[in-house]
């Protein structure tokens, strides 16, 4: 699938990769279609793996060219292409602006214009909307006074967008109500943090959100860096929500107030989250889990478990080491 948010340049060859990341052109010269994540790349696509944590998905990647440090570079099979650099990240930054040279650019969109309601089916639209080229609204939605959808940016039927929304890089299904102040879309928190300065990576991915979703007042969704940050069918975000890049969330969760998701975390389905929690970056949470206010999740939560405290435990651990410390 195509990238609907950022221009992707298509003659890309190997060695204009290698000759980026300062190795030796080789003669065996063929043209890379993409960069993708492991579980998302094709066999003419380049990858990487920074973490053995994501080894097992590495075997399975139908990639032959793969971006990896001397640590993990023995666990993959000796067929693949391998690239390897000392910081897979700052590898990986250059590779996206190789491919998207534009990307970095997170400027906001020259193109919106005032919205022509008579363009879309049963619009209902309050004052100074502004709309991008190429936006798609669904029929019966309603969008709030000063709210700004940016280009491409795909908005399904029966949705209702609040006062002072900016959508950009997004895609949101049926049935979805987006409350006032809300920013969906804007590039992850993602950097390299250099000797001289800061090196900000570009971030290509989109916000995929579902069907019957709520999105609280004040929340904050950043776009994957590469793959997408996704908000699952029924799930419900209180007020001043932060979600990372990267970050899966999925069906029917309730996620209250305040609570911070960090990048590339996994969050599964019917999880209830109470406010002012925060989840560890590459966490992975099971279904039917329950985490309650204040915790502090630093590792993965297994399916069908109740947590709470710092870190997070089992609660009844919890609520004994409370009583012991009384």
């Amino acid at each position: 699938m195509s990238n609907l948010f950022f221009k992707k340049k298509n003659n890309i060859k190997l060695n204009d990769i290698l000759k980026i990341l300062k190795f030796k052109s080789q003669k065996k010269n063929f043209k890379i279609n993409d960069i993708k994540t492991l579980d998302q790349s094709d066999k003419n696509d380049i990858t990487f793996l920074n973490s053995n944590k994501y080894l097992d998905i590495a075997l399975k990647t139908k990639s032959k060219l793969i971006i990896t440090n001397k640590k993990l570079k023995n666990s993959l099979p000796k067929k693949m292409y391998i690239i390897e650099v000392k910081n897979v990240l700052l590898a990986v930054y250059e590779v996206i602006g190789l491919f998207y040279p534009d990307a970095l650019d997170d400027d906001f969109d020259a193109n919106v214009k005032i919205i022509n309601i008579k363009k879309y089916l049963n619009l209902k639209a309050g004052k100074n909307v502004l709309i991008g080229r190429n936006v798609k609204i669904g029929k019966n939605c309603s969008i709030g006074n000063n709210s700004i959808i940016e280009s491409n940016v795909v908005i399904g039927n029966n949705c209702k967008i609040g006062n002072n929304v900016v959508l950009k890089n997004s895609i949101v299904g049926n049935n979805t109500n987006i409350l006032d102040g809300a920013i969906v879309g804007k590039k992850g928190f993602g950097f390299y943090p250099g000797n001289k300065k800061n090196i900000r990576y570009a971030h290509i991915g989109s916000v995929i959100v579902g069907n019957d979703v709520e999105i609280g007042c004040n929340n904050t969704i950043d776009r994957g860096s590469i793959s997408n940050t996704i908000i699952g069918d029924g799930t419900f975000l209180d007020n001043q929500v932060h979600i990372a890049h990267n970050v899966k969330i999925g069906k029917n969760c309730i996620i209250t107030g305040q609570v911070g998701f960090a990048g590339s975390s996994s969050i599964g389905d019917r999880v209830m989250i109470g406010g002012q929690a925060g989840i560890s970056g590459h966490i992975i949470v099971g279904d039917n889990v329950q985490i309650g206010g204040g915790s502090g999740v630093i590792k993965d939560i297994p399916s069908n478990s109740k947590v709470m405290g710092y870190p997070a435990k089992n609660i009844r651990n919890f609520l004994k080491d409370s009583k012991l410390n009384d």
